[in-house]
């Protein structure tokens, strides 16, 4: 599982089943048609939420307090992941 580092708090990160769903209600919309930035920071946010909620540990940041807190590189990390994961999916 990854973590990330917001505020200097280290918090989990994974791309949960959860993450999907609140990813959803947050959007009305599935993550397969995330198309911008405001939706990469909402998905990033859904899966430290979802982690967090798995591990029993408290994410207190709503999602505007977390994109005010999210750096540039935080979220190059996290689209990069994401493409390493669809890249591993289709070779498989």
């Amino acid at each position: 599982m990854k973590t990330i580092t917001i505020n200097g708090q280290e918090y989990p990160c994974d791309m949960t089943m959860g993450a999907l769903v609140r990813f959803k209600k947050e959007t009305g919309y599935d993550v397969a048609k995330a198309a911008d930035t405001s939706d990469m920071i909402t998905l990033l946010w859904c899966c430290i939420v979802s982690a967090c909620a798995a591990q029993h540990k408290e994410f207190p940041l709503s999602l505007m307090e977390f994109a005010d807190s999210c750096s540039l590189d935080a979220l190059g990390e996290f689209n990069d992941s994401i493409s390493k994961q669809d890249d591993s999916k289709k070779n498989e």
